[in-house]
């Protein structure tokens, strides 16, 4: 790691003198000035050697002297090695840093969402819109100088205008800042207006669609319906308190996201969880992933109208969660993955129950192809709908079985292995097609690669201790972490900084339904407005993911 670290932090060197590093982490974290931020992220994305092609997460940041972002970048070329980039500004009234929109897509949303909750301004952006709150929301709550109080910042109860005016921050050739106004749609455009309660948008999510006659212009997406703060809610909770938040966001990944911030806490605080709960939870995790894609797999077929295909696919989903059950006492939000471990041992029937579950699967699986992935209905709504490019999954960063879908090799499992993942034999499922079906496939054939990994576990739970000793007081030092885990639809990540006391200082969680969602408009141009309810199906986002 020292070697490999020492090679990258050479290379940056070379490509920004001024650069500033700073210890605390497992990867490189930098320093840059804002400045500089521009020509050095453009430098990082395209110098041979670095070619950080991904970006993985962006934190906003109020360190009450300043206030920024972190940055995370990954090479895809560089065995996905992680850096992390620090830019701050000190300018509260006025923040401004510049934007990475055109050098990264994904940027466009992730901007909008720090620019929305820090107030940071970011030039040249091309829609600096708020995201999640109202256009009138007065102030930016995720700042520390935030007043909350409803007398003197009063929540507007008045119904929200559709407005469509936006505004860019542009850089001149002389350096100077102006605020350009412009519009999302033009006054001549038709706007179809498909939500936030509507079924097929699997949540309450707004979608406006520009259409031409029945086919797609424009996809604005308006989120915020379900917004509930619980990035600042988690600085006034200790780290135990904070912990049931991961299940309620995409609960179809809630022992991944979950794990996930156990491991993160874990990291910072040197924990090494013991041998059996490290197997409970990779098992946990894949019965958790068979669960969502037994869910979009029906989800997908009655979007579609195929009742039939619905609750055949609900009917195995049942299995798992009398599973999660037994042994979590809840189907849903089951609050299993504590700091350290899990919080019970599994249930005398889990792994009889499991070894019925991969024994039936196969058969269920034919079952389900043969009533709905061969169907030639199906087949002509979902194949060559939704093109996704592996070059745009990339520079959206889409994750999961979406990005596998357009033959992107980024399973977080393969990739970053953690838990037991790198002592499994289990393939990672890539398909070519780029489009609605070869996304549902990618589905379709990962349960199989779950069930795998299921088999080579349930008669190898070591026994021992299901989690480790911890102080009953939870304080990390200072400093930052960052970890991934490979959730049901993608790389989910949580940052976590610490000041040394029992609560975090910043709790960040990356998750992969905002860059799913991020793909609308680029995934539903050019396509029937029927098509948009198709594609939105085949991406798969969780609503309380996005609005978190």
């Amino acid at each position: 790691m020292g070697n490999i670290m020492s090679d990258i932090k050479n290379k940056i060197l070379e490509i920004y003198p001024d650069a500033q590093f700073s210890e605390g982490e497992t990867l490189l974290v930098t320093v840059a000035q804002e400045k500089d931020w521009y020509p050095f992220a453009k430098a990082l994305k395209e110098t041979p050697g670095l070619e950080f092609d991904v970006l993985t997460a962006v934190v906003g940041m109020d360190w009450v002297e300043s206030l920024g972002v972190v940055y995370y970048l990954t090479s895809t070329s560089r065995n996905w090695e992680v850096i992390s980039v620090k830019v701050s500004v000190s300018d509260r009234k006025d923040p401004m840093i510049h934007s990475v929109t055109d050098l990264w897509k994904v940027a466009n949303f992730q901007e909008r969402e720090v620019y929305d909750f820090y107030g940071i301004k970011f030039i040249n952006h091309p829609d600096m819109r708020r995201f999640f709150l109202r256009n009138d929301w007065k102030g930016h709550p995720l700042r520390k100088d935030y007043d909350a109080n409803p007398e003197l910042n009063p929540i507007p109860k008045d119904d929200e205008k559709n407005e469509d005016d936006t505004v860019s921050y542009v850089e001149d050739k002389d350096g100077k800042v102006k605020k350009v106004p412009g519009k999302v749609f033009e006054e001549d455009e038709y706007v179809v207006n498909i939500g936030p309660q509507h079924p097929s948008t699997h949540g309450v999510m707004r979608f406006r669609a520009s259409v031409d006659g029945e086919t797609v212009k424009k996809v604005d997406v308006v989120s915020g319906y379900i917004h509930r703060g619980i990035e600042k809610l988690s600085e006034n909770l200790t780290y135990p308190q904070i912990l049931h938040f991961t299940d309620r966001m995409d609960y179809m990944s809630a022992h991944q996201n979950r794990h996930c911030l156990c491991m993160c806490i874990e990291k910072a605080m040197g924990v090494e969880v013991p041998r059996r709960a490290q197997v409970i939870r990779t098992m946990m995790d894949e019965l958790m992933r068979i669960s969502s894609h037994l869910l979009s797999f029906g989800c997908t077929a009655m979007d579609l109208g195929a009742t039939t295909a619905f609750f055949y696919g609900f009917r195995e989903r049942e299995m798992v969660l009398d599973i999660f059950e037994k042994t979590c006492g809840a189907r849903m939000s089951m609050n299993y993955n504590v700091i350290g471990g899990v919080i019970a041992d599994l249930h005398p029937d889990f792994q009889k129950d499991v070894k019925e579950l991969i024994r039936i699967m196969p058969d269920r699986l034919k079952e389900y192809h043969k009533v709905f992935s061969n169907n030639l209905i199906a087949k002509n709504r979902l194949k060559n709908v939704g093109h996704l490019s592996k070059e745009d999954a990339i520079n959206y960063a889409i994750t999961g079985p979406s990005g596998r879908g357009s033959n992107w090799s980024c399973d977080c499992r393969k990739k970053h292995p953690y838990a037991v993942y790198a002592e499994l034999d289990f393939e990672e499922v890539l398909e070519t097609g780029c489009d609605s079906y070869a996304r549902y496939m990618v589905r379709m054939k990962e349960i199989e690669q779950s069930c795998k990994i299921l088999a080579q576990l349930v008669d190898n739970i070591p026994e021992g201790e299901i989690r480790a000793q911890i102080p009953k007081i939870i304080k990390l030092p200072a400093g930052n972490w960052y970890q991934q885990v490979e959730a049901s639809r993608g790389t989910f990540g949580v940052y976590i900084e610490s000041t040394g006391d029992k609560t975090p200082f910043r709790v960040h969680f990356q998750s992969p339904c905002f860059n799913l969602v991020g793909v609308m408009n680029l995934t539903c141009t050019g396509y029937m407005i029927a098509d948009l309810i198709t594609i939105g199906a085949a991406l798969d986002f969780v609503i309380p993911d996005i609005d978190r």
